[in-house]
């Protein structure tokens, strides 16, 4: 039958094709794998490129390591975290960490203060704490809750002699920033003014070291800290900054048995022009020569001091 080629003796036309290579071709390329990425090939454009950008992909995460400002980890200080009241969002355990008598302290109280116990792997909680030693347990802080300038202004104007309050200008010491408000509270301070750039936060280093006083406390957050200055000023509070070229001791300014805020700056560079331009008075703490400058949680104390006296006398 016509077209019909499967029947015996038909003939079907030629195909063009080449000619096969009996699996030679197959056998070479066995035991290879997949054919490399563009970046993984030393003769690339790309391979050269990734190179280039390794060593600031290795900076950023060397910056990077490390438990986060909220966390606490390590047995010793996730205790001493838990006694100190800080807020904690949640506690984790490493699943099969070894119970000491430290540990079991920290489930009973994560148990009778209702604080929430995670259970995490190993895997999970280096990755959470950026690879720190965490030794198993790990505490996650909950979000502090900034006050406003504004607010601080509302509770001088009802504080006895108008209200007391210490600014802060780029200290980035966490540690200094929970020191400043530890004594802020133990002199009857009504806050602390920190900017939202180049400053300390409220960290669990600094939640740390105020003992506590963080809660009891606010601690405001200021855009741009010149501004809020010019906002206590036009509430008719006095600006006194803190410099070691002051014009007069800090003992000796006047008005500050009245609504005052003292600012501080970093023990480094001291106080911005800019700062300072915004303040009413520059004052001194007087000290030897042998000695440049104080720290500025040491500073702070010694005017709040010198304030409270006046305060308290008038």
């Amino acid at each position: 039958m016509a077209g019909n080629s499967q029947r015996r003796g038909a003939t079907r036309k030629a195909r063009n094709k080449a000619a096969g290579s009996g699996g030679r071709i197959r056998k070479g390329l066995a035991g290879r794998g997949p054919t490399p990425k563009a970046e993984d090939r030393v003769y690339h454009k790309a391979y050269k490129a990734k190179q280039t950008a390794r060593p600031r992909q290795q900076a950023s995460r060397s910056s990077e390591k490390g438990a986060g400002p909220d966390w606490v980890i390590g047995r010793n200080s996730v205790l001493e975290a838990l006694n100190a009241g800080l807020p904690v969002r949640a506690a984790y355990v490493v699943d099969g960490a070894e119970h000491d008598s430290r540990l079991r302290e920290i489930l009973t109280f994560a148990a009778d203060h209702g604080i929430p116990l995670m259970q995490a792997t190993r895997s999970e909680l280096d990755r959470q704490t950026g690879g720190s030693n965490h030794q198993g347990v790990a505490l996650r802080l909950q979000d502090y809750e900034y006050a406003s300038a504004d607010d601080l202004i509302a509770a001088g104007a009802e504080a006895t002699h108008g209200g007391l309050v210490v600014a802060l200008d780029k200290v980035t010491d966490p540690r200094n920033l929970g020191a400043i408000v530890r004594s802020a509270a133990a002199f009857g301070a009504q806050g602390v003014l920190i900017p939202s750039r180049r400053s300390a936060s409220m960290t669990a280093a600094a939640w740390k070291t105020s003992a506590g006083a963080a809660a009891r406390i606010p601690v405001a957050m200021a855009t741009n800290l010149n501004q809020a200055l010019a906002k206590f000023a036009r509430a008719s509070w006095m600006v006194v900054g803190l410099a070691g070229e002051g014009d007069v001791d800090i003992a000796d300014v006047p008005g500050l048995d009245g609504p005052t805020v003292l600012v501080v700056g970093s023990e480094g560079h001291g106080l911005a022009r800019l700062t300072r331009e915004s303040c009413d008075v520059l004052a001194s703490i007087p000290i030897t020569s042998e000695v440049e400058s104080l720290n500025a949680s040491v500073a702070v104390s010694v005017a709040l001091y010198a304030a409270a006296r006046i305060r308290t006398a008038a």
